[in-house]
């Protein structure tokens, strides 16, 4: 099957076309044919090596996280899927893939395509949707009428991120650039800091939660716009010790976490607030449920560009420079 693939870590140019053998399928597997997949700032981690301390994946591999397509095979064990079915997953981090033709996928980590939606569509949502989901319903438990701040809410993540928060109840701030204040607020985002005209700390204050989406600098300064008892949760910063047990790593890369966020854990202690990572995980049943507000129009998925399967390369390039000017960047199979 066709794939777009890396054979080392760390070359730019490395992503490349290339032929794989067709996924073997499991007891309990689906195997799809993939319509979409979509671009994702993780995937070009992956290339570069990041994770590759603790997410020892074999070279030749195939990128890619999310995808929409239909089921052309079942395991003897599947129940919940048929040949024909149309779905959408984000498949475990150990089983990813999805910039091929083919993906067997664990019937736990599939759901049905929410109805109405294109697979170009369906296709952006699994990774952004499921770190929204684990992130303020999980991990930061929001209730009605809190506060939450959204970081960079016209991208991929935090277009989701505000409209879920908002369809929890809360009082949503999020942070974006002048041209695309209009579309947050849109999202539902009651308050936007343009970020090229204020600086987000001097305006928000006793917000309950953050979603931070960027880390570095704007991971510190969120520090100060949370109330004592506040939680930040963050994709972009240190990892800690917690990620790591969840993980399964040994006693030694436990430390090494601890010690990478140790600074700004202290940071975090010293306001009497809580900083966690989140690195999210596949889950059929949490994409159902966002799969239920979708059809509801409570949570809209907001693609910027699709490109042809061929273009993958160049699909990377351009979330990789920053031209998206909104939401997700889908490949497309079809």
């Amino acid at each position: 099957m066709k794939t777009f693939m890396i054979e080392r870590y760390g070359d730019e140019a490395g992503v490349h076309a290339g032929e794989m053998p067709e996924p073997q399928t499991g007891p309990d597997d689906v195997l799809v044919r993939i319509h979409a997949a979509s671009v994702n700032p993780l995937d070009l981690r992956l290339r570069d090596g990041a994770f590759k301390a603790f997410l020892p994946y074999r070279l030749p591999l195939v990128l890619g996280n999310d995808f929409a397509g239909v089921v052309v095979r079942t395991g003897p064990a599947v129940t919940r899927f048929a040949v024909g079915d149309e779905v959408y997953a984000r498949p475990d981090t150990n089983r990813i893939g999805t910039f091929a033709e083919l993906i067997a996928v664990h019937q736990d980590d599939v759901a049905l395509k929410p109805v109405g939606l294109t697979m170009e569509e369906a296709a952006s949502l699994p990774l952004v949707a499921l770190t929204a989901w684990q992130a303020l319903v999980e991990r930061a438990q929001v209730r009605p009428g809190q506060k939450v701040l959204v970081h960079a809410g016209a991208g991929g993540l935090g277009t989701i991120a505000v409209q879920l928060a908002k369809q929890l109840g809360a009082h949503v701030a999020s942070t974006a650039s002048t041209a695309k204040v209009d579309l947050v607020k849109e999202l539902g985002a009651d308050v936007v800091v343009d970020y090229k005209r204020e600086d987000f700390e001097a305006v928000l204050h006793d917000y309950d939660v953050v979603l931070d989406t960027l880390g570095g600098e704007t991971l510190k300064k969120s520090l100060g716009v949370l109330k004592p008892g506040g939680n930040i949760v963050s994709v972009a910063g240190p990892p800690d010790a917690a990620f790591a047990r969840e993980l399964g790593l040994n006693a030694v890369l436990r430390l090494v976490m601890s010690a990478l966020s140790f600074r700004t854990r202290r940071r975090a202690g010293r306001r009497h607030v809580t900083y966690s990572f989140l690195f999210m995980r596949a889950s059929g049943d949490q994409l159902r449920e966002l799969a239920q507000l979708v059809e509801a129009g409570s949570i809209r998925p907001v693609v910027d560009r699709v490109f042809p399967f061929d273009q993958t390369r160049e699909a990377l390039e351009y979330v990789e420079e920053g031209r998206a000017k909104a939401g997700k960047v889908v490949v497309t199979m079809t």
